[in-house]
Order: C-alpha cells, then sequence, then structure tokens
C-alpha cells in the first residue's frame, strides 16, 4: 500500500441491524465472509464500503449509510438492531490510527440526527468500488440521470458502480501489474469492453456485441475489466464484491480467483461474501505463501447472537456451512451408489 493510504483495519459495531456486538479485524489482503442466509455478510461489506465513501469531503457517512441500506422511509434508526424499548447504534472503522464514528438511536428519523466523529478520516480519500448481485451495466443506458432526477428504490451501489465503470481512462502508462491482469480477463473476456453513449459493448476481432447480448456472469468480468482500464483498481483501493459466483460459469471460478489474488498482490484490499464451495476452495488452493487471506465465518451462537470466527486458514474456518451442506451432498451420492433403488 502507499505511505498515505490504509486499508481497513477494524470495524466495530454495536447494536446495528442484525449485530448486538461485532469486533472484526480485516486483513489487509482478501477478506471472505462466510455464513448462512441472514448473518449478516452483506451489511458488514456495506458499512465498511460507506465509510469508504465518507473519505470523500462531499460524502457524509449517515447519509452514505442511508443510500445503501434503504431503510424505510429514510429513517435512519431503522438500522438500530430492534429490541423492546429505545436503543442506539454505534459504528467505528478504522484504517491503521484514523477512524470514523458514527452513533444514532432507534428515534432518529434522518441521517442529520445522527453524531458523526471523523477523525482525520478524510485527509487521505479511498477509492471504493462495491460490485453487486445484481449486474447492472446491461441497465446503464439512462439509469444515471433517472437515479439523479427521480427517487427510485435502488440502493446507491448500484449508481455507484456506474459512475466508476464510466469513468475515462486515467492520463499515463499501465503499470505491468495491471497490465497482465487486463490480458488475463480479456483472454477469458475473448475481447475488450468499451462504451458509447452510455451502452457497453464487448469488442472482439470478429464483433461488436451490446452488453444486453452479452451473458451475464461475463458482465461482470467486464466491469472489472474496466475498472482496471480506468484505474479505479489501483494500489491502495478497496474491491467489495458480493457473490462474485453468481451467474457464472465454475469453470470461470479459477480465473476469477487468480485475478483477485493478482489484485491483492497489486495492494488492493478485497472483500468478497460468498456460498459456494468451488470459489472457497479455488482460493485455497491458489493462494501462496506470501497472500494475505482471512476467512470470517459469522454464525448465531449459543443466546442467538450473531459471531464471527476469523482464520487465515481455509482448513480451519469453522462454522462452515458450506463444506457441511458440501459433505451432505458427498454422502447422499454414496447412499444412492450403494441403494440405487432405495429412498434417499
Amino acid at each position: 500500500m502507499p505511505r498515505n493510504i490504509q486499508p481497513i483495519t477494524r470495524i466495530k459495531l454495536t447494536r446495528f441491524t442484525a449485530f448486538q456486538s461485532l469486533d472484526l479485524r480485516p486483513s489487509r489482503g482478501i477478506n471472505v465472509f462466510v455464513g448462512a442466509n441472514g448473518t449478516g455478510k452483506t451489511h458488514i461489506m456495506k458499512v465498511a464500503y460507506a465509510a469508504c465513501e465518507a473519505t470523500r469531503p462531499q460524502v457524509r457517512l449517515a447519509d452514505k449509510l442511508v443510500a445503501v441500506f434503504l431503510p424505510s422511509q429514510g429513517r435512519i434508526g431503522r438500522l438500530v438492531k430492534r429490541q423492546r424499548g429505545l436503543s442506539d447504534t454505534a459504528i467505528q472503522i478504522w484504517r491503521g490510527d484514523t477512524s470514523i464514528r458514527t452513533t444514532f438511536s432507534t428515534g432518529a428519523k434522518s441521517a442529520d440526527r445522527a453524531r458523526v466523529t471523523p477523525r482525520r478520516w478524510q485527509d487521505t480519500p479511498t477509492k471504493a468500488v462495491y460490485i453487486p448481485v445484481k449486474e447492472m451495466l446491461a441497465n446503464a443506458p439512462g439509469f444515471r440521470s433517472l437515479y439523479a432526477e427521480r427517487s427510485v428504490h435502488f440502493e446507491e451501489v448500484y449508481a455507484d458502480v456506474l459512475d466508476r465503470a464510466y469513468l475515462p481512462l486515467q492520463r499515463g502508462p499501465v503499470d505491468s501489474q495491471r497490465r497482465r491482469i487486463l490480458n488475463q480477463l480479456a483472454k477469458v473476456l475473448e475481447g475488450k469492453v468499451s462504451f458509447s453513449n452510455e451502452e457497453f459493448f464487448l469488442r472482439s476481432r470478429q464483433s461488436k456485441l451490446e452488453f444486453t447480448l452479452v451473458a451475464e456472469g461475463l458482465r461482470k468480468l467486464g466491469l472489472l475489466w474496466l475498472l482496471l482500464q480506468n484505474g479505479t483498481l489501483l494500489e491502495g483501493s478497496i474491491l467489495f464484491w458480493d457473490e462474485p459466483e453468481t451467474n457464472l460459469n465454475p469453470k470461470l471460478f479459477g480465473p476469477v480467483i487468480q485475478i483477485l489474488l493478482e489484485l491483492q498482490r497489486m495492494g488492493v484490499q478485497v472483500f468478497m461474501a460468498t456460498h459456494d464451495y468451488a470459489i472457497l476452495k479455488q482460493l485455497d488452493l491458489r493462494a501462496t505463501e506470501g497472500d494475505q487471506v482471512a476467512y470470517h465465518a459469522l454464525y448465531r451462537d449459543d443466546d442467538n447472537q450473531l459471531a464471527c470466527n476469523t482464520v487465515h486458514n481455509y482448513s480451519n474456518v469453522s462454522p462452515n456451512t458450506i463444506a457441511d451442506a458440501f459433505d451432505d451432498l458427498y454422502d447422499l451420492d454414496i447412499e444412492r451408489a450403494i441403494n440405487p433403488t432405495g429412498d434417499i
């Protein structure tokens, strides 16, 4: 990382959404969130992303939280963990020795009621991008102007990712690391991505396909190509990717994980949530000794409160609902092989 840029080093949540208490220490490299549905994987990434956006002078953390979580009627107090009586929440995110903190109560109707303490947080703006589960490039034409002028019920991460995708190329030569990753992506895509009049195209030697005719999984890889090409993903930036496996053929899991490892080696901090065993194993098998990878297993403890175990080796992930489901499937397969006519 550049000396003046710090990755996210700590995320502390108190009575926020489904969390009673969470104190997470992310890796500087790749952070993988695993856990059953409803264990807060996406919520952690969104709150960290909102904090990154608040490094920009014109962005206030409380406003960004409302924009990316969309609580009903914009009432920020609805992001406080539900319990009897009035309560309040505290969110604090660190980058090295700098942090930003916000607090608000269940009674807060707007983001203006939140108290925000940015301790030198905006001294060094952070480039961050959040890739949501739903692909947006095929729906891009006209979306940004609609979003800017009308109240449409889309989380702001969708508008943000389009803003990043439309950025023009950065001045200067492309460094060798970025060029290598771009070449890897172009090989998988069998072409390169361009846009004209807000419409995205996949260009190859044989054709120029509009993104509405390109497979959805490949569109996400096309987005990565754009973010690298225009300099959004550089050393010191942060990538949040929610379920990269969605609509992607498993044959492409390996190349995608290899690209994420290359980004981490380049100095990009990565946060991703996944439900896929093959994604986890690809990361486990492809990571080298020098790679920085942390697995954060989210689960409900004996008191039905969300908790998190962080380990740096896939074999130590516990609980691992993804591996458990895969093992159950393997057992069923063996049972069917032994008893092909019996009930499972």
